[in-house]
């Protein structure tokens, strides 16, 4: 099992840099690839539609793909080291979790580190960068900035590479990085 963390800004390419990750394991191991969107589909917003039809296309046609809006950990549990996972995006399944309660959220991240934790499945994970920016001024907004940052660093904490990408640059920071806060 290989947990791997891809972050990085908005439009960064951080998506593609996943793929790429997720296609080069699964050749080589002989793995299917499982794209897990936490995207839910709004046929209301066009705007989105684009965005999520952008990733379709993309996507060979023999991926198998899984929309997975909130039941994150539960869908981890259901694969083998047969299997990598390709979750796109935290901060989507973040975001459709927004309104939960300090103590659900808490149970929620929880369950998905233990689902991280149990797979013997390679899992790729793609995550928002929020923080780099001005505090939000409004609370909702804080609440997931300040979400995401921890859940980021939890996953990182675990993961064998974390890769931030930038302006279309991928860097494995685990590499050339040291863990702040551990040991």
């Amino acid at each position: 099992m290989t947990i791997i963390l891809v972050t990085g800004p908005a439009r960064s390419g951080k998506s593609e840099w996943a793929e790429q990750l997720a296609q080069q394991r699964a050749t080589a191991k002989g793995q299917q690839i499982i794209y897990i969107a936490t995207a839910q589909s709004d046929p209301d917003d066009a705007e989105w539609q684009a965005r999520t039809e952008q990733h379709k296309q993309r996507r060979p046609a023999q991926w198998c793909v899984r929309e997975v809006p909130l039941a994150l950990a539960q869908s981890i549990g259901q694969h083998s080291e047969n299997h990598c996972l390709l979750i796109d995006s935290l901060g989507t399944w973040l975001a459709n979790l927004i309104e939960q309660d300090i103590a659900t959220w808490n149970e929620s991240q929880g369950q998905l580190m233990a689902a991280l934790k149990q797979t013997s499945a390679d899992v790729i994970l793609v995550a928002e960068e929020t923080g780099w920016g001005v505090v939000p001024s409004y609370k909702v907004g804080r609440t997931f900035r300040d979400r995401l940052g921890t859940l980021s660093r939890s996953i990182g904490e675990l993961a064998t590479d974390v890769y931030l990408v930038t302006s279309g640059y991928a860097i494995n920071i685990s590499a050339i990085g040291s863990a702040v806060g551990r040991g």
